[in-house]
């Protein structure tokens, strides 16, 4: 049986950019879904509408693996089914160790989507004695202290790290003394590996953060429009208002003379005062 250590997946020597790998999962889980309900071909606007990505992004991508589709047909669904998973490595199999069976690492364990995508839980590994033998998922907890051993006997390459933050570093530096060349990381830290060693961090509380930003900004944006709306409305109240007040106007508390050229007048004042060229005097007559 092959197993990861002796085969790698070609991505990287054909020249696959990180991005287009990043979205290939998300191809692969839509046409899953589609090869479920028997569906034989799919058009790269249904395609990527699945995927959640645009129909140009996606025809780019493919262009990568060589697929084009056909035209005024689409996609043959389970051919790509096969070509992402072969590009991907998932048409062999890869024995993955978890290390750390809390509450995380026990849910991981009884994660049923292993199996069906390529991967097979060879081990799981904990520092507690207590927890040694104990049955997860029908496996057999095993402890640290055979860590390096099983990783050799079982052809390891890829370790799934769910232990706290504070012992995470340290396993991790003994997964890759040990040959573990790619690790999916769960702790809420960083991790420091050597180059040639994959990490890839998987942070909920960062996510949830992510979303609350993303919450905080839209009710200000709803906030802001709310106050624009309101004040669109203020202009219209005072503009019925006006003309009202424009045949009522306050007297002022200057002069005769000043009252009679700078106080607002009623329509027949203008006619009745005009001078001999139509202008209003500066001085009206008593």
């Amino acid at each position: 049986m092959a197993t990861g250590r002796t085969h790698r997946p070609a991505t990287r020597s054909r020249g696959i950019p990180e991005a287009t790998v990043a979205r290939l999962p998300l191809y692969l889980r839509a046409l899953t879904a589609l090869s479920e309900r028997s569906v034989p071909t799919v058009s790269s606007e249904e395609l990527a509408a699945a995927a959640g990505v645009n129909s140009a992004k996606l025809r780019k991508d493919f262009s990568y693996l060589g697929s084009y589709g056909t035209r005024g047909v689409g996609y043959d669904v389970e051919y790509l089914v096969y070509q992402i998973s072969r590009e991907l490595g998932l048409t062999q199999d890869w024995p993955v160790v978890i290390v750390g069976i809390g509450n995380l690492g026990a849910a991981l364990a009884n994660y049923g989507g292993f199996a069906s995508r390529g991967f097979r839980v060879a081990a799981l590994i904990d520092a507690d004695p207590a927890m040694a033998g104990k049955p997860v998922a029908g496996i057999a907890v095993q402890h640290t202290d055979e860590l390096e051993s099983i990783i050799s006997d079982n052809g390891v390459s890829i370790g799934v790290i769910a232990t706290p933050a504070g012992a995470a570093q340290q396993v991790c530096e003994r997964l890759v003394a040990a040959g573990v060349t790619s690790i999916l990381n769960f702790a809420p830290t960083v991790l420091s590996v050597p180059d040639g060693v994959d990490v890839r961090k998987v942070d909920l509380s960062i996510e949830l953060q992510i979303l609350a930003f993303h919450e905080q900004r839209k009710a200000g944006e709803e906030a802001a429009q709310d106050a624009a709306q309101a004040g669109a409305t203020a202009p219209a109240r005072a503009s019925r208002v006006l003309p009202d007040a424009a045949v009522s106007p306050a007297p002022a508390a200057t002069s005769p003379a000043t009252d009679a050229a700078t106080a607002p007048l009623a329509s027949g004042d203008v006619r009745d005062n005009q001078g001999p060229d139509g202008d209003v005097p500066a001085v009206m007559p008593a």
